[in-house]
């Protein structure tokens, strides 16, 4: 079976070109934060494993579609880099991808059912060797899994954010989705490869979601606590008693 990594040689190149970048923006935020960074880098280093991995089987197959749809996404989502590129930017320039992620197509696209739709609707192709095989199937696998993170888990600036409930009724939905497609794969398999495939999918992409999961409410915690933080102002300072 043809896997993602003959059908984008370089591909793993334009990661480590990704991840370099992204550490060269971050050096020019003062405190930028490390976690982010590392999530980040964590997301480059699976999404350059999903492409170099070969895939002479099934399960090799599936291995590259959690790396590169899943498990990639949510390190590179976590990592903020959208909030990096605004901080760096020239003014008029963030102020145009501002414009940009504000457009009523970005808001379309950005919705929760969209997301799902893109992320979800892309499953079929998996049993699809031949289709596999071609270089943009890979790309949609990447920016569908990247626009899902994001939209679900993401802490970057965004034209609208769900509410915490709309994001996790709809992380459900896909959980659901997933798990009865690989349920499909293993009812229907013809050999112990398919099945094992099939079961790697099911699990390995539970832990996915749930990372996910925790993800958002990570997100929903930080942001409450900023905001509590801002709205009790600084800490007073007791005044100093002299005798």
């Amino acid at each position: 079976m043809t896997g993602h990594a003959e059908g984008v040689g370089s591909g793993p190149w334009l990661v480590v070109a990704l991840a370099l970048a992204y550490d060269a923006l971050a050096l020019r935020v003062p405190g930028w934060n490390r976690w982010r960074a590392a999530a980040f880098q964590a997301g480059c280093v699976a999404l350059i494993l999903g492409l170099a991995l070969p895939a002479h089987d099934f399960t090799g197959h599936m291995a590259q579609h959690l790396l590169i749809a899943m498990v990639a996404p949510l390190g590179l989502v976590v990592g903020t880099p959208v909030t990096l590129l605004l901080r760096t930017l020239p003014v008029p320039a963030a102020r145009r991808l501002t414009a940009v992620m504000r457009s009523r197509p970005v808001r379309i696209l950005t919705h929760p059912i969209a997301a799902l739709l893109l992320t979800v609707g892309g499953l079929p192709l998996l049993t699809v060797p031949q289709a596999m095989a071609h270089p943009w199937v890979t790309v949609h696998f990447i920016l569908a899994g990247c626009l899902f993170a994001w939209v679900i888990a993401g802490a970057d600036p965004a034209p609208h954010r769900a509410s915490v409930t709309a994001r996790l009724v709809t992380l459900g939905v896909a959980i659901a989705a997933h798990a009865a497609f690989s349920q499909y794969l293993y009812a229907t398999a013809p050999g112990p490869d398919q099945r094992a495939g099939a079961t790697l999918m099911y699990y390995g992409g539970d832990l996915a979601e749930l990372l996910l999961a925790f993800a958002v409410v990570q997100s929903r915690t930080t942001r409450t606590s900023r905001a509590t933080a801002t709205r009790q102002g600084p800490r007073p300072q007791p005044t100093p008693v002299h005798r």
